[in-house]
């Protein structure tokens, strides 16, 4: 029997799924790793994948071949990749909400440590190719993944081919710069930027309470908090006509915890801001919601592991719908 490992990393949550090809068996999730050394997360995934096939009642000498899902930005170091992620190290541009000095995370190099095949796409990028593969994007060669989270982040595809760049970094759209006028900073420095104006861990510094209490006090009648997310859900919406108008894409999927518990009133707000404009770009333009639900970047995770004979089962017998149901944590 053959086993792939899935790890998606991160700024908040890191989860590991393990799978044959009859479908994942087994799934933990845990907080991502920030204090201790650098190669903390990566020693973390191996720790949970571990535990994960003792679990499963799998051997872990068994498991050759890990995907790996990850926030970015990567930046590569002798040929191996390493997380420069502003949501994990606090090196960069630390403004005191992060428990440690990290510049990078060496994440690609600890995991050959253990694993035989390693394929590290960005959160966004993997997202993307299950969407494709498996979701809402079959037969799309114009699109995007977008999360909306902790971070703010893309996997971007034009003309059937996924866009991944020099260090795998293309869709890092969250960090164009958006207003002068605004005194919002990014972890990763910049002012103004996507991030700091939309993603869950800025609005949370600027405003003094979770994205979660933030966008759950407008459902109560905050008007503080309602004009605080509408102004967010508009700069998101912005960006995404940015990417329409630079790409001339026909449909998004639009993920992310954000948009998962509170997409149904924010989609009327973020469309406008995209079809309101240059009508013979945006017509017609799509928002939709993950096939895969909150569960597509793992699935991307395990899609980069998987044996080219196992898509076409997944995709016919719909395997990957059982991951709901083997989460523990």
């Amino acid at each position: 029997m053959q086993y792939i490992g899935g790890i998606d990393i991160g700024g908040t949550k890191m989860a590991v799924v393990i799978a044959d090809s009859d479908g994942p068996l087994l799934r933990l999730t845990e907080p991502t790793a920030k204090e201790g050394s650098s190669r903390a997360p990566a020693d973390q995934a191996i720790r949970m994948l571990r535990q994960a096939c003792e679990q499963a009642g799998v051997p872990f000498s068994e498991l050759k071949t890990v995907g790996v899902s990850s926030c970015g930005p990567f930046i590569k170091q002798n040929g191996l990749i390493e997380l420069r992620t502003q949501n994990i190290c606090g090196g960069i541009g630390n403004r005191g909400d992060l428990p440690n000095d990290w510049q990078t995370v060496p994440l690609e190099a600890v995991l050959r440590e253990q694993f035989t095949n390693v394929h590290i796409e960005n959160d966004c990028v993997a997202a993307l190719a299950a969407e494709r593969a498996f979701g809402a994007l079959q037969g799309s060669d114009h699109c995007a993944y977008v999360t909306w989270s902790t971070g703010v982040g893309f996997g971007l595809c034009v003309d059937g081919v996924m866009l991944r760049g020099k260090n795998g970094n293309a869709g890092h759209a969250g960090h164009m710069l958006l207003s002068e006028q605004s005194l919002a900073q990014c972890g990763c420095g910049n002012i103004g930027d996507v991030e700091a104006l939309a993603s869950g861990r800025n609005l949370e510094i600027q405003h003094g309470r979770s994205a979660e209490e933030l966008f759950n006090a407008v459902k109560d009648g905050d008007v503080k908090a309602h004009a605080a997310v509408i102004h967010a859900a508009q700069w998101f919406g912005r960006a995404l006509y940015n990417v329409t108008a630079t790409l001339d894409l026909q449909a998004f999927v639009i993920g992310g915890s954000i948009w998962h518990h509170h997409g149904d009133w924010l989609e009327p707000i973020v469309k406008n801001e995209i079809c309101s404009r240059l009508p013979p770009l945006t017509a017609g333009v799509q928002l939709l919601r993950p096939a895969l639900d909150a569960y597509v970047a793992d699935i991307g995770a395990l899609y980069l592991a998987m044996p080219p004979a196992w898509i076409g089962n997944w995709r016919v017998h719909a395997l990957w719908q059982r991951i709901g149901d083997i989460e523990t944590v």
